[in-house]
Formats: C-alpha cells, structure tokens, sequence
C-alpha cells in the first residue's frame, strides 16, 4: 500500500510538471489571454489589432 502512495505522489508531480511547460516563451495562448487577447487564425478580424503571437500561423488580437 505504501507504494502507492509514492507512485500517486510521482504521478502528480510529472503531470504539474508538463502543464507548466505549455504557453512558456515569448507568445503563445496563454501569453495572450492574459493580455486580454485572443487567438485568430493568419490575421486579426476589422476592428482589431495585433498585439503578438499565439503560435506559427496564429496571431494574438485585441479589440
């Protein structure tokens, strides 16, 4: 039984590990959204501005 434990606690830390490498770096989503932005695919609807990146073929835009 007490390997479980130890096994569960592992298995905890490796997966909060690999949820913060997501959205790391210079733009990205989660750069965005905290920005108040959003995602939209090639370029930014009328309106809106660029203000970065979301990923290759991605920018992030603003209203």
């Amino acid at each position: 039984m007490k390997i479980l434990f130890l096994l569960f606690s592992l298995i905890l830390l490796s997966v909060q590990g690999a949820a913060g490498e997501r959205g790391r770096g210079e733009g990205g989503a989660t750069t965005c959204w905290r920005q108040r932005g959003f995602c939209s695919y090639r370029s930014c609807p009328h309106g809106t501005r660029v203000i970065g990146s979301c990923s290759p073929g991605l920018s992030c835009c603003k209203g």
